[in-house]
């Protein structure tokens, strides 16, 4: 914050536009999921540069990070910020979990006095909360109009000067490496979570199967790995190239192609080749299933559609895998 403005509901405080080293950082530990679920701010309203009355309403969530994109690309206007509480959840997951919804944004609408502190009646939404926002309720309860505003806060600026309408490509939900990439390091963070479990499985294999030996160990251990490597870090960036709809067969795709660099460097024979087909495509498809609910490439029917009949298939192919090796060791 720098400083306050003086309004007819009394002082708001003004939000910088410029992020500080500090905010960068604390922005990259939440992509590491340190922090993560406290990362917020307290809603309310908030002044972006030098607002009057006839300023523009914009509505965002209270997670810090959306909190963050969205004032960076404000630098230079002059408007009301309106932070709903959405308990430190960005707005695309808040609309769909009720947190950015249409009971909170009356609200907060109420208890900060907006009525009395614009002259309008325009509330701007952005673009993915529109799920959890009934525009007519609003309207009835507070006499405000939503309008829903662009994707992408880097539209804001091109938006407010086109008389609040958004181009087709305003519209458009545009998923680049580079936002797939930023996904990465979170599932990563879980993925790891996994990792003393393929140890503990790749030691009671090899102890079942004669003298623990270091280097056996590490060969049996490092497929598994890739597995995890790429469920979390290469299927994101794979994903628009990968064949099939559901994430689990893309996912189990990647994991197949995992399974057969495994077997040709291991120069294993045609056991150990079905074997990792059984077990290293259903682990990185797990891992890829949980891109669903961070991407535009799935529905939430698909992704229970997904749940329901590929874990079940994923639970019988490691079955196998594990009666194959019992019934036949390496």
């Amino acid at each position: 914050m720098e400083g306050d403005v003086k309004t007819t509901i009394g002082n708001i405080p003004v939000v910088k536009t410029a992020l500080s080293t500090k905010d960068i950082f604390d922005g990259w530990k939440t992509r590491w999921n340190i922090g993560r679920m406290s990362y917020k701010i307290s809603p309310g309203i908030y002044a972006v540069g030098a607002p009057d009355n006839a300023s523009p309403l914009l509505v965002t969530a209270n997670y810090k990070l959306t909190f963050d994109r969205t004032r960076k690309e404000l630098e230079g206007l002059n408007l009301w910020l309106l932070v709903l509480d959405t308990k430190g959840i960005n707005v695309w997951c808040a609309a769909g979990k009720g947190t950015f919804g249409t009971e909170e944004l009356v609200r907060r609408l109420k208890e900060e006095n907006i009525s009395r502190l614009v002259s309008h009646k325009k509330v701007i939404i952005p673009q993915l909360g529109a799920p959890g926002i009934s525009a007519h309720k609003v309207t009835a309860a507070t006499g405000f109009k939503v309008v829903y505003g662009p994707i992408r806060a880097s539209d804001i600026r091109a938006f407010l000067n086109n008389r609040m309408t958004a181009s087709p490509e305003m519209r458009q939900v545009r998923f680049g490496i580079g936002e797939r990439l930023a996904l990465g390091p979170l599932e990563l963070v879980f993925a790891l979570r996994l990792i003393p479990y393929i140890i503990a499985f790749v030691l009671i294999l090899q102890i079942t199967q004669g003298p623990l030996r270091f280097q056996v160990f590490v060969q049996g251990l490092l497929p598994f790995l890739a597995a995890v490597f790429a469920g979390t870090l290469i299927f994101p960036v794979l994903l628009p190239w990968l064949p099939g709809r559901a994430f689990s067969i893309r996912g189990w795709i990647l994991g197949a192609m995992v399974a057969a660099g495994a077997s040709f460097i291991q120069e294993a024979g045609l056991l150990n080749w079905i074997v990792n087909l059984m077990w290293l495509p259903p682990l990185t498809a797990h891992l890829s299933l949980r891109f669903t609910g961070s991407t535009t490439f799935t529905s939430l029917s698909g992704v229970e559609r997904e749940v329901k009949y590929f874990y079940p298939v994923m639970l019988v192919s490691f079955l196998v895998g594990i009666i194959m090796v019992i019934v036949q060791p390496f």
